[in-house]
């Protein structure tokens, strides 16, 4: 780890380290998966994981209610009335086989906060409260940040009416079945105002490696990756003889998909030579392995498809592309492709008034300030678009995200903890 400054290594105390890791290490038991955890939104699980962290937040002192979408919220006592309030937190859902670092930590960070002033008798500048959310994680369902639009008003038809992985029930119907408004839902209505929130703070691993190569414990976010997504695109063909059939005479739904895909990359790198961001990933692939062989031309093969940047503008030419090409395809490999619906969220820039807080407060604890981009996706892109003041805080971690192997330190954990409690508190240490 690297060597903290005297300033701040002094707010690290033997306590918050035990705490922390008891969080994390009590919430890992409770969501065991064959490797990693799992944390299915809006599931009894879920709601477990909510529990525990409630009955934390009272044996501290803290007051903790549940808002209309069913997500635990937590403050100090004098704070729980409060109209407007900063707000602190992220989500508990994780993917299948899962990290347990991935959403829980900016929770956690947000306890930690209020326990610290609970436990030493400060009071913040303002009032804050700390949310865990729900559903934020597309693999359960397909859309994302689910609970944050619920809360923001964006949670659209197409969303709450898609299905889940395995039962194939709707995510209306999970909604419902934990007590989510979801006539407001369904109407669009905000399950919380945006103007009540005079900022939204979200502390969140690294998903990549740029911590970790410049050897530093954290760094402040400047903007999050918008995205639009197909979880699933059906590329349908004719099944044939692998040995049999000459290429003249094939519809091979397999070389068609590939063939979108090649065109897609080619488009990606002409991309970023002219300086424009983006990436793409066609994470699941199949054919039905029920009917097909080695020797066996598919009839179908289906695949998703992730496309993200920074540039709105870079998405909307992505999008019109995917549907010329597929056009092309379709005609020129004799196929037909099925596109489920699109899930999408827009780009969204950080405040630029509450990154320089933050970044204030990492100079006050004698900590060099570092702001980048974030890649992936996040609930502060939902509060950020809403027009709510937000800003992110990244703490280092080893071995990316969405897997067993993230790596966060506790230690890397509080120092980002503190930054953002010396904020909150904006008073001189």
């Amino acid at each position: 780890m690297t060597a903290l400054p005297d300033m701040i290594h002094n707010l690290i105390t033997k306590d918050e380290q035990s705490l922390a890791a008891r969080i994390f290490d009590d919430i890992a038991k409770m969501s065991p998966d064959s490797a990693g955890v799992s944390r299915p939104a809006y599931s009894a699980k879920e709601t477990e994981v909510l529990c525990y962290l409630e009955d934390l937040g009272i044996s501290e002192g803290l007051s903790v209610t549940y808002d209309a979408g069913q997500n635990a919220v937590f403050s100090l006592p004098e704070d729980a009335a409060a109209e407007k309030f900063v707000l602190v937190g992220s989500h508990v859902d994780s993917v299948p086989m899962g990290g347990n670092y991935d959403g829980l930590a900016g929770v956690a960070a947000g306890l930690i906060c209020l326990i610290r002033a609970r436990r030493s008798g400060q009071s913040f500048a303002r009032p804050v409260k700390v949310i865990a959310m729900r559903g934020e994680e597309s693999a359960w369902f397909g859309p994302c940040y689910i609970a944050s639009k619920a809360l923001m008003g964006s949670l659209g038809k197409a969303e709450w009416g898609s299905l889940h992985k395995d039962d194939g029930r709707t995510l209306q119907a999970h909604m419902d079945t934990i007590g989510v408004d979801m006539e407001r839902v369904c109407k669009g209505i905000p399950l919380l105002e945006a103007d009540r929130v005079l900022e939204y703070i979200e502390l969140h691993i690294e998903q990549g490696p740029l911590l970790i190569g410049k050897n530093m414990s954290m760094a402040i976010i400047s903007g999050i990756r918008g995205n639009f997504r197909h979880k699933k695109i059906r590329c349908i063909g004719e099944a044939g003889h692998s040995g049999a059939v000459p290429r003249a005479y094939r519809k091979d739904p397999v070389l068609a998909m590939a063939d979108l895909l090649t065109r897609l990359d080619e488009s990606w790198l002409t991309i970023l030579q002219k300086g424009g961001d983006m990436v793409m990933t066609s994470g699941i692939v199949a054919t039905d392995p029920e009917k097909n062989a080695m020797t066996r031309i598919p009839d179908e093969v289906s695949f998703s498809l992730d496309i993200r940047s920074q540039d709105a503008g870079v998405l909307e030419n992505m999008r019109v592309l995917l549907r010329e090409e597929i056009d092309q395809v379709a005609r020129e490999r004799r196929v037909r492709f099925e596109l489920a619906s699109e899930n999408a969220t827009a780009p969204a820039l950080m405040d630029t008034r509450v990154v320089k807080g933050l970044t204030g407060a990492m100079e006050r604890l004698g900590l060099e300030p570092f702001v980048m981009a974030s890649g992936g996706g996040h609930d502060a892109a939902v509060f950020a678009n809403a027009g709510v003041p937000t800003a992110m805080v990244f703490v280092r971690n080893q071995n990316g995200s969405h897997n067993p192997d993230e790596a966060m330190e506790i230690d890397d954990f509080l120092v980002a903890t503190s930054v953002i409690y010396e904020h909150l508190t904006d008073l001189p240490l």
